[in-house]
């Protein structure tokens, strides 16, 4: 009698950490199937522009989100994923890479730094690198030079594989500040002549830091896997269940364990 009260309890109390396995595991393997990255977006060209940015995977179709401000009122702009998914070593340029010393960094210029062209963040059509300058299907800044964008996108296995690889660049700066680009601020584009410098230059840009899984950028972009109304933290929540399902494991095995006693002293004591 003893060896099977012995080995109930055995099992008993297992049972915690074997649930506390079980819990942990299904939060990682949620994780494994929508990583998301956040991406801050540093001012290029002394523009004054920032913002943020997520990007979100589901298998192979990609969601961009991205706030920006300090935009060009009124004015679309051009925004790419730049980068390699071959394991290049691509990152944010900064002003030393104007080699030309003519103050303005050019898409050119800042190219060697953050790489070609892999994905073109349009609003609608095609996102290939031929709709980089597809201005007509880029997002327009509001009054206030406010960006404000959200698409999903299929892409191929390599960008899955390498999404931290790539950065996120806007572009248009308004040298002049007459609220447009125009070639009084800068000249033509080295990209194309019948464009403004002002329209190609980047504006900003942001690399991958890291995942952040539930993140949100500023200004609270829907994504309906981000906190809840109270802004509770999934992983917090995560956190909760386990801690309480544990503790009602271990009652439990407390439990059996007393009323195991009470039935075993009788038979002790006869």
């Amino acid at each position: 009698m003893m060896s099977k009260r012995t080995g109930r309890l055995a099992v008993l109390a297992a049972l915690p950490a074997a649930l506390l396995t079980t819990i942990v595991a299904s939060p990682a393997a949620l994780a494994a199937d929508s990583p998301a990255f956040q991406i801050d977006l540093e001012q290029l060209n002394e523009s004054g522009s920032r913002g943020t940015a997520m990007l979100s995977l589901r298998g192979k179709e990609l969601t961009v989100w991205i706030k920006s401000e300090g935009m060009v009122p009124g004015q679309p702009s051009a925004q790419h994923l730049h980068g390699s998914t071959e394991g290049h070593d691509f990152h944010c340029p900064d002003a030393s890479d104007d080699t030309n010393g003519d103050g303005i960094l050019n898409n050119t210029e800042a190219t060697h730094d953050y790489g070609d062209i892999n994905i073109s963040l349009t609003t609608s059509g095609d996102t290939d690198a031929g709709s980089g300058l597809a201005v007509d299907r880029m997002p327009v800044a509001d009054k206030e030079g406010k960006i404000s964008y959200k698409r999903t996108i299929p892409v191929s296995q390599d960008v899955v594989e390498h999404i931290k690889d790539l950065h996120i660049v806007q572009h248009g700066i308004d040298r002049n500040d007459n609220d447009k680009y125009d070639e009084e601020g800068a000249g033509k584009s080295e990209l194309d002549p019948k464009l403004p410098q002002e329209a190609t230059a980047p504006t900003n840009c942001g690399e991958v830091k890291g995942a952040a899984v539930g993140s949100i950028p500023v200004g609270g972009i829907e994504t309906g896997s981000g906190p809840g109304a109270a802004g509770v933290s999934p992983n917090l929540v995560t956190g909760a269940a386990i801690a309480a399902t544990v503790t009602a494991a271990g009652a439990l095995v407390l439990a059996r364990r007393r009323k195991t006693s009470r039935v075993v002293a009788p038979e002790g004591a006869a």
